[in-house]
């Protein structure tokens, strides 16, 4: 099995010991994406751009796009804020969008209010 480490200086660099995205036989698996800088102001449409954004950015290290993506993770601290969330992520699926669930959950890192993780698959 031949594992690729997928990094893009355009998305946040790993704040552990973990990559951003791995590629094996075709398949990227994309960690949890946050918005640290933004995520005490309130604005959870700018984070979840930000975060989708990142998202992107490491797609297109891997030289895949969003249409690549069969599976996402949504993780919220607030299920309140779902329905702004589900805007923005949807506008980045505009078509054929990915299987998906979106957690609650007591706490993200950097007290974030999302994070979202993807896995693509080329072809």
């Amino acid at each position: 099995m031949a594992k690729e480490i997928i990094f893009s200086d355009k998305a946040p660099a790993p704040i552990g010991p973990y990559s951003q995205a791995v590629k094996v036989n075709g398949t990227l698996y994309v960690s949890g994406q946050i918005a640290a800088e933004l995520a005490q102001s309130g604005d959870i449409k700018a984070e979840t751009g930000v975060v989708m954004q990142n998202i992107g950015h490491i797609l297109g290290a891997a030289k895949m796009g969003f249409q690549h993506v069969v599976k996402a993770s949504i993780f919220l601290k607030d299920m309140n804020d779902f329905a702004a969330v589900n805007e923005i992520y949807g506008s980045f699926f505009t078509q054929n969008p990915p299987a998906r669930e979106t957690i609650q959950v007591a706490k993200l890192p950097k007290d974030v209010n999302v994070e979202i993780s993807v896995v693509a698959v080329e072809g």
